[in-house]
Order: structure tokens, then sequence, then C-alpha cells
């Protein structure tokens, strides 16, 4: 089952995870769900590697969940049966702790940078999906959605959490109530597309933003997407934000910043140039 997604991880610190389920449009099963999950937290606790890139394979992101799964494992036996598709997932621990998600790694927050690239269907759970990564490189002819609107199935993937943060709440509502079809310059323009590439680009696109980040300091990276993530879903105001960036910035400080200005001082990066930095 592994091979429905493919993992690849280089020397630079890149790791490149797939959906592979092709004749699905990568929709995803439970032990495609689990797969992905485990594969996530690998990534995440292997220190030599620093950028994730989230994709699939035959011109398709994720169609969402595998509803002939969902299908195929309700019974049928009385009035209120239940799925049997619900019992793969727990309800998500009051403390917070990772856990698993119908599509997989959807509840957690990453610790990492996921750039998602996207061509063709993102919608349904794989709105969701996408909605997990820090950036969305879109395909031109890719389309957003949240397509289960018309089969009776809700959003458990995270997508009224963080479609909102993401776009803001208005805009959500509208793809959330109608279930249209938004395609990637909409897209683009209301937030949900970081960057709008020519089809078959997306993943060269992608790469290329994860060697970027890949070689940045990452200390002060990390902190500064921890940071941003932390006022968008957890602050209870605009001072606990304030003080939560400082705090957790300081010690960032001591460990890579007197390095950095020393380099600028020696001449690097200047007129805001991007394409030389050093190793830390």
């Amino acid at each position: 089952m592994s091979s429905n997604v493919l993992c690849h991880s280089t020397p630079e610190g890149i790791t490149t995870l797939t959906i592979n389920r092709p004749h699905r449009k990568n929709a995803i099963d439970p032990a495609t769900a689990k797969v992905l999950y485990e594969r996530i937290r690998t990534f995440e606790d292997d220190p030599a590697q620093k950028v994730c890139i989230l994709t699939g394979v035959g011109n398709t992101f994720c169609a969402g969940a595998d509803l002939k799964q969902v299908t195929s494992s309700t019974t049928a036996t009385s009035a209120d049966a239940q799925p049997k598709y619900q019992r793969h997932f727990d309800e998500p621990p009051a403390s917070g702790e990772p856990s698993l998600a119908p599509l997989g790694p959807s509840r957690l927050q990453v610790k990492k940078p996921v750039i998602g690239a996207i061509a063709g269907y993102a919608v349904a759970g794989g709105l969701e999906l996408s909605l997990l990564c820090d950036m969305r490189v879109v395909e031109e002819d890719a389309v957003f959605g949240v397509f289960c609107r018309r089969w009776g199935i809700p959003l458990i993937d995270g997508g009224t959490v963080r479609l909102q943060a993401v776009v803001g709440l208005g805009r959500a509502l509208d793809m959330i109530l109608t279930g249209r079809a938004v395609g990637a310059r909409e897209a683009l323009a209301m937030g949900l597309a970081s960057r709008v590439v020519p089809k078959g680009k997306a993943l060269d696109e992608a790469t290329a933003i994860a060697r970027q980040l890949a070689g940045f300091p990452q200390l002060t990276m990390n902190q500064d997407r921890d940071s941003c993530y932390y006022s968008a879903y957890q602050a209870s105001s605009l001072q606990n934000a304030l003080r939560w960036e400082h705090v957790h910035a300081m010690p960032v400080l001591e460990v890579e910043s007197v390095k950095g200005a020393a380099r600028f001082s020696g001449g690097e990066g200047r007129h805001g140039l991007f394409k030389k930095h050093s190793k830390f």
C-alpha cells in the first residue's frame, strides 16, 4: 500500500510526497491516508529534511476521499446504521496531540514548510489537503472546490478552519456554501493560490521554491513561520501574539542572527540579492 504514496528525499533536504492513485483521481482511502500521515511525520522528524512538496500523479492533485470506499464500507442492516468508514478515524484529542484524520495528515500543524504542487483538481477533501500546505503552486488549469457539497459530505479535514484563515470568511463561505468550482486565476486573486504557472510546471516551480527555502537559515525561517500560525489560530489578542513572537524569536537571535549580520557586513546580499547565501 505504500506505493500509493511515493516518497523521494534529496541530500539538500527536500522531501517530495506524491499521491499515486491515478485510477481514482488520487482519491484517498483509509490505507492511503495512514501512509500519507506516516510519511509526513517521518519528514517532520528527519533533521536532514527541510522542506516537503506534496503533489499527485496523473495531472490531478487529489479528488478527496474515495467515495467508492465510503459506499462499500457502509452497513445497511438498519435505518440508523453507521458507515464502517468512520471507525478508521478517532475524534481529534482535546490535548492537541497529533492524530490521524480521514485524509491522513490534515489535522497536523506540520513543523516545517510544506509546498503544494497543484495540477488539475484539488476538490472536496483534496482542497482540504491542499490547505495543509504553506504555499500552493497552481497550474493554470487547476480547479479548487467543495464538490462534496453535492453529496451531503461535510468538511472534516480542516476545511472550515483553514480556508477562512487563508482567504477570509466571506470568500470561504462562498466556496463552502455553494461548492462552486474556483479556477487558478480566481484562486490567485483570493490568496488560495500562491503562484500560477503553466500546465505541467507546478512541480518544477515548487521544487525551485523548496531549494530556496532549504538554503535559508532554518531556525529563523521556521520561527517566523511558527509565529504566523500562532497568530492565525491560537493567539488570544494582538498583544498576546506580539509577546509570543518576541519571546520565541529571542533565542534565534543568538544562534543565527549574529552570523547573518556579519555576512551582510562582509558584503553579501546587497541590493536585496537572494541568489547567494551561505550555509549556516
